[in-house]
């Protein structure tokens, strides 16, 4: 191991813990609220100062799982997104896949889409790769340029068949560039798979997260000069901050937990374990069986995505949740276990 300090970092909604390994095998463990601005911009940052002007040295290494984008997720306070789909595909996304979780319910509420605005591209390309309406470039430059106009500065682009026969989503990408659109995420890069629903949602949700993860990452990175920073994928592994996106950190911080968790089972003698983390603003679940469980297509917070991630059922409804109930009559105890609404407010780090 590299000499100097070594940081593993969990961002929470709530609060931040450090564990840092120095020279000679020396070991801290910090705890901070997330959001304290009256003290410090950043308690991450704020951690590693403190112990650095306590003990002296240099980084080594940063290792960060947050939920930054998994809170911006659960409280619905990413990007405003515009998407472009091929025409006649704009309520695709709303359609969806005609899943019903209880197909009984007879009172059905739909998750709210993550993009404000759908632009039908005038373009049709065949599975085959033939293009058999080309793209009206002229069309979609007017239509992206209004919506850059209306305070619109990310965009999620994806077309029909653009995962074989990507031309036209990277000319719309080329468009988007050059009016000033600053996050642009194109499904063929994003989610290169063949079915449409998937690769469109999981490009919204890059859309919609990114901007808000790489304004953390950003901060972070600049706190840390030259130091080495990786955060925590959705997927279990680690990432250079440069290639760190919203659509590999959704589960950033909890993905890091399970790690943790199998490590702390195997230490104990155990194969077999239950994870089940209550943070500030949501509650992790998940199972390990001697071998982490991984999905490539997994639903959180009502949204889709189409991206390695470890098998972990997250719901808003952290120890620091506010659950806009209405009572009816019922015992106190029986309204605080009905569910919560699609968009929790979390009563936690200084809110």
């Amino acid at each position: 191991m590299k000499d100097g300090w070594h940081f593993w970092i969990d961002r929470g909604g709530t609060f931040t813990d450090v564990v840092a390994r120095g020279p000679g095998g020396l070991q801290i463990v910090r705890k901070l609220l997330s959001v304290n601005p009256e003290r410090y911009a950043d308690a991450a940052l704020e951690a590693i100062g403190q112990i650095l002007a306590e003990h002296g040295g240099a980084i080594a290494s940063v290792k960060l799982g947050t939920t930054v984008a998994t809170n911006a997720l659960l409280e619905r306070k990413g990007a405003d997104v515009v998407l472009v789909v091929t025409q006649g595909f704009g309520d695709a996304l709303e359609i969806g896949v005609q899943a019903r979780p209880d197909i009984f319910a007879r009172h059905i509420v739909k998750p709210d889409l993550l993009h404000q605005r759908v632009i039908e591209a005038r373009e049709r390309v065949s599975a085959e790769g033939a293009v058999l309406t080309p793209l009206d470039e002229a069309h979609a430059r007017a239509a992206l340029q209004a919506a850059f106009d209306d305070g619109f500065r990310a965009a999620a682009i994806a077309c029909l068949h653009g995962w074989a026969h990507p031309a036209h989503e990277a000319k719309l990408a080329e468009i988007a560039r050059a009016i000033g659109f600053t996050q642009i995420s194109v499904s063929h890069e994003v989610s290169g798979l063949i079915k449409f629903i998937p690769r469109a949602d999981t490009s919204v949700a890059d859309a919609y997260l990114s901007p808000v993860l790489r304004a953390y990452v950003d901060e972070v990175s600049a706190g840390l000069s030259e130091a080495p920073l990786y955060f925590m994928q959705s997927n279990g592994g680690l990432s250079e901050a440069s290639r760190f996106r919203g659509r590999d950190a959704v589960l950033s911080g909890p993905a890091g937990g399970v790690v943790g968790m199998a490590a702390a089972a195997a230490r104990a003698g155990f194969r077999h374990a239950l994870g089940f983390d209550m943070g500030g603003t949501s509650t992790d679940v998940t199972h390990y069986a001697g071998a982490f469980e991984r999905t490539h297509e997994t639903l959180v917070a009502g949204v889709r995505f189409a991206a390695p991630m470890l098998s972990i059922h997250t719901v808003a409804a952290g120890g620091g949740s506010i659950c806009f109930l209405t009572a009816r009559g019922c015992a106190l105890a029986r309204t605080a276990r009905a569910p919560i609404r699609a968009r929790p407010h979390i009563a936690a780090a200084g809110r």
